[in-house]
């Protein structure tokens, strides 16, 4: 025992060393079938076979003796250990594998508020940046508010406000750059549009020019523009070169559910802000259920009932129990609500559509998101939190009295949280150990999200870092790992 740990110091993961030392069963290094047997029984990988193993082998180790006698070193696990085969996010949903031959309404799509904004609603800044940087994190729908502008250059910022503007044309030219880098799934344009006739048959020009044939017409019966009057009642001015290249929305306020089902055209779009969607949904759950599923099946591109104005949320229920086809949010503004939208979106690829479940999907399925009598076999989540390593100092320097919270986000009854306990003064390599279990009764609907905080008071703690997933893009294994910023182990049975 003696000559082992002078071999692996603990400070090298001491949690970590120990499976090595177990696996290696007292040889100098671990063999090739060794690391088989560790793949099968720990991480449950049980299509892996002798060729997995040496593939390991040949991509994490760097000691040419081990690599030639087909074994790897500590150092080498521990490189397999934390990389990406190892992650706890299934490797197989980093690529898109859903069906994609759906309607649009058929899916979440990765959607932006206020695009342009880099800050403040009021006096930000608005940036093409904003615009890339949007398309590189595979946000698939992006607003675009339009406005007159001096010399008949349309200007793009967030009207009555002192936010800065920008050129409509440096908008479309830096969508059309950036457009399809991650993802080649179609971009949405929502064109905010406040423009006189003459500056909307400008905005037409750079369209065509600019975006060329990637600019795609949609076959289908548009309203006349008599159809769509504005909200003062005054007669829209509609340019015909832009109304051939967009589908124009009449704005209508929101009645009901079964109202919206009706009564309400193809066409027609109701925006409606946080506070009521929250409202809305957690207080008519399975009419909206029923109701929304015949609605948003009729329409396309935000022409149906759509919640487009969250800034935030106060539950993930919007995003995930919504028929809608997405949640709108400011892409500039961390916390909460973009890990969850992050969470979501990097599943299927990170192309920035999901397929909806067909619990949301499904006209005989009759199903309240509010309620918590649900007649759900339950799916168990058992994980447990090991360890982390090199946590980031807070700018104070001192150390971190660091714990894990880990959140599920779902339905009202899966909805919950457990934390591990606080380790006192280590930022370098805490140690939890710690075992938690979940009943999650709808898993297509729920997201998981591991939270670092630092303990600052007796009922105080500051974020740290976290990740979030959807629970069916979970890796089954023993020991995964988890980017903090660093790196978290978990054990996750399913």
């Amino acid at each position: 025992q003696s000559q082992r740990k002078s071999k692996h110091p603990s400070s090298r993961r001491a949690e970590i060393q120990q499976l090595y030392l177990d696996y290696a069963a007292g040889q100098e290094t671990l063999s090739a079938s060794a690391l088989l047997m560790f793949i099968h029984k720990e991480q449950k990988e049980l299509t892996a076979n002798e060729d997995t193993a040496e593939s390991l082998i040949d991509r994490f180790e760097i000691d040419k003796t081990a690599r030639e006698n087909r074994s790897m070193t500590f150092e080498g696990f521990l490189r397999y250990i934390e990389s990406k085969e190892c992650c706890v996010f299934n490797q197989a949903h980093t690529s898109v594998y859903q069906d994609m031959d759906q309607p649009l309404t058929s899916y979440f799509i990765s959607t932006s508020h206020n695009t342009y904004l880099i800050g403040d609603q009021l006096v930000g800044e608005s940036s093409l940046e904003a615009y890339a940087s949007a398309l590189r994190k595979g946000c698939r729908c992006l607003e675009i508010d339009c406005w007159d502008g001096p010399d008949m250059e349309p200007i793009v910022y967030h009207g009555h406000t002192l936010t800065s503007k920008i050129l409509f044309r440096d908008v479309i030219t830096t969508v059309g750059q950036h457009a399809f880098e991650v993802s080649a799934y179609p971009v949405i344009l929502s064109l905010e549009n406040h423009c006189s006739w003459e500056q909307q048959e400008v905005m037409a020009q750079y369209l065509i020019s600019i975006l060329g044939d990637n600019l795609l017409t949609a076959p289908l019966d548009r309203p006349a523009a008599e159809d769509l009057p504005s909200p003062n009642k005054k007669k829209v001015v509609v340019a015909e070169a832009l109304s051939d290249l967009v589908i124009y929305t009449k704005s209508v306020k929101f009645i009901s559910f079964s109202h919206s089902r009706d009564h309400q055209n193809y066409y027609e779009n109701t925006s409606v802000e946080e506070k009521k969607a929250h409202k809305l949904v957690k207080a008519s759950g399975k009419e909206s259920f029923i109701d929304l599923k015949s609605l948003s099946r009729r329409s396309l591109i935000y022409r149906s009932l759509g919640i487009r104005n969250l800034c935030s949320y106060k539950t993930a229920l919007c995003l995930l129990v919504s028929f809608f086809l997405a949640v709108a949010l400011n892409f500039q503004s961390p916390g909460l609500p973009m890990d969850l939208n992050d969470g979501l979106f990097q599943d299927n690829g990170g192309c920035g559509y999901v397929l909806k479940p067909a619990v949301l999907m499904s006209s005989q399925m009759s199903f309240d998101p509010s309620s918590s009598r649900h007649n759900l076999k339950s799916t168990s989540l058992m994980l447990k939190v090991i360890s982390g390593s090199t946590l980031p100092l807070p700018k104070s320097g001192k150390a971190l009295d660091p714990f894990v919270r880990v959140e599920i986000h779902g339905i009202a009854s899966d909805t919950c949280r457990k934390s591990t306990h606080t380790v006192k003064n280590n930022s370098l390599s805490p140690h939890w150990d710690t075992d938690m279990a979940f009943k999650i009764r709808l898993p297509e609907l729920c997201l998981i999200r591991f939270c670092v905080r630092d303990q600052t008071g007796f009922l105080s703690s500051e974020f740290v870092g976290q990740y979030t997933l959807p629970f069916n893009s979970l890796k089954k294994g023993d020991l995964c790992n988890i980017q903090v910023y660093s790196v978290l182990e978990m054990k996750v049975q399913q």
